[in-house]
């Protein structure tokens, strides 16, 4: 599974860069505010972010970890931060394992 996630981090991050790299940071949001459809995502990714942020405080805190900087890398970079933030997640023993 973290080759999975490892592969998927990777590519996004590509694809982000690549389409930042075309548009620019600001003409990214100019093009996604054109639109009735850009508004509808724009809203569904800030709602599902939003989960994920609620998700990692508690995971971070669960774990002593410092859950600020994965927030801003969300804020900042979309789910690229909850990809890395899950990347240098130490791994759980899961309970059925110890049965």
């Amino acid at each position: 599974m973290r080759t999975v996630l490892l592969i998927v981090t990777v590519l996004f991050t590509a694809f982000t860069i690549g389409v930042v790299a075309q548009t620019g940071f600001i003409g990214f949001f100019e093009q996604l505010l054109s639109t009735p459809a850009g508004w509808q995502t724009l809203a569904d990714v800030v709602i599902s972010l939003s989960l994920v942020l609620a998700w990692m405080w508690t995971d971070a805190k669960r774990q002593g970890r410092a859950w600020w900087p994965w927030a801003a890398l969300t804020l900042v970079f979309g789910s690229i931060g909850p990809l890395l933030y899950l990347l240098s997640r130490r791994p759980q023993r899961s309970p059925l394992a110890a049965a």
